[in-house]
């Protein structure tokens, strides 16, 4: 059978690091080993009943099974509107600022493509999401990476990057609370940033993937609350988290009526949106009472603290993460990479960890580990590590 080569674009597009990890841990699980898994972004917990139930109405309806409007249900923009509303304090009108997205993932590799020109410069976090790395080679631009580091509470600093970089830049990628380092951000952060696009001419956008996920009483913030974001950016938000709809494929961008506008138009030529039975859950999810996300909430919390205080009980000297399902946690010194760490806890714990370096280069020295299990797994995984006496 003939084999067709691959397009150049194909051949250009980043490697899938993760696609080791996952062949490394199979192979442990085949041979019978029980493996811990933190190093996966999946949610564990189901879609709360009251969203299904409202997702199995809706898929009776005959009017469903017809092609949605291209540009996603109005009834559901209505809902993404009121929501930022009461949750946010930010008006968003419904019929030029919001984009219904295939998740989240789908908006944050389609902006680039809506935005820039070959060879564009993008400012993209490291270490960070993978597939923004994506959406910058689909669009055939240039990333710069602005790194996160410890002593800046893993925020950018604006000051550092470079002159031409900055003069050059057209699109800018956040994400607060961020993956992998479970940072958020402030007030005053938001406020530098579009004080820094506005000058420089660049559009933000903010990944508000893990809005809803803070700790110790802090509830994290939108990018539009602040003033004037709506005028140099957007916000991509997705049900995956929030609602544990990670399958579901559903999400929205919401803020400059011209990005969305630009959102709009690829989409026209792509899809002919999600189907309408998952749009109406979706609202259902919006406009209903937020108990079960304050539920998950708090459920992520506790886990963060019992994985927290048995590492440090341990001898492990970590930092807490205050958003986010996920730990950004060192590797010991005596390890030369993020990897050879990973790879040892895998083989002699049975423990999956994500090597930084698969986030970016300012990821080497760290692991990421997932919230994504029990509290009695998080304690067994570092009882594990213990036995290793590593610290």
């Amino acid at each position: 059978m003939k084999v067709f080569e691959q397009s150049h674009l194909l051949n250009t597009l980043p490697k899938q690091f993760f696609a080791s990890l996952v062949a490394k841990v199979n192979t442990i699980v085949e041979q019978g080993h029980d493996v811990i898994n933190l190093g996966q972004g999946n949610p564990d917990q189901p879609t709360p009943e009251h969203i299904v139930q409202a997702m199995e109405k809706a898929v009776r309806n005959p009017q469903n099974h017809k092609y949605s409007p291209f540009r996603g249900q109005m009834f559901l923009k209505e809902a993404v509107a009121t929501f930022y509303r009461r949750e946010y304090g930010v008006e968003v009108d419904p019929a030029s600022e919001v984009a219904i997205l295939f998740g989240g993932k789908a908006g944050l590799v389609e902006v680039p493509q809506c935005l820039l020109n070959p060879d564009d410069v993008v400012l993209v976090p490291d270490p960070g999401y993978p597939d923004y790395w994506s959406g910058v080679e689909l669009a055939r631009a240039k990333m710069e990476v602005m790194p996160l580091l410890s002593e800046n509470q893993f925020l950018p600093d604006y000051k550092s990057l470079s002159k031409d970089a900055v003069e050059k830049a057209k699109l800018m990628f956040l994400n607060y609370p961020n993956n992998p380092t479970g940072a958020t951000a402030n007030e005053s952060f938001f406020e530098e940033t579009v004080s820094f696009a506005k000058e420089n001419n660049i559009c933000v956008v903010h990944d508000f993937a893990y809005g809803a996920i803070g700790f110790d009483g802090k509830k994290p913030i939108s990018f539009l609350q602040t003033t004037g974001a709506k005028d140099i950016g957007i916000e991509i938000y997705t049900f995956s988290k929030t609602f544990n709809m990670a399958g579901w494929r559903i999400g929205f961008a919401v803020g400059n009526p011209s990005v969305i506008e630009a959102i709009n138009l690829l989409q026209d030529h792509m899809y002919v949106s999600v189907f309408s039975a998952i749009q109406e859950a979706a609202a259902h999810a919006l406009l209903s009472p937020q108990t079960c996300v304050e539920e998950l909430n708090a459920r992520y919390e506790s886990r963060r603290n019992a994985l927290i205080t048995a590492v440090r009980e341990i001898g492990w000297d970590v930092t807490a993460p205050s958003g986010s399902f996920f730990a950004w946690l060192p590797v010991p010194k005596q390890f030369d990479s993020s990897e050879e760490f990973s790879d040892f806890l895998l083989q002699h714990a049975h423990v999956v960890v994500a090597p930084g370096v698969g986030f970016g280069e300012y990821g080497e020295g760290y692991v990421r580990v997932g919230l994504l299990t029990s509290e009695d797994r998080l304690r067994e995984a570092a009882d594990r590590i213990k036995a290793l006496n590593l610290f």
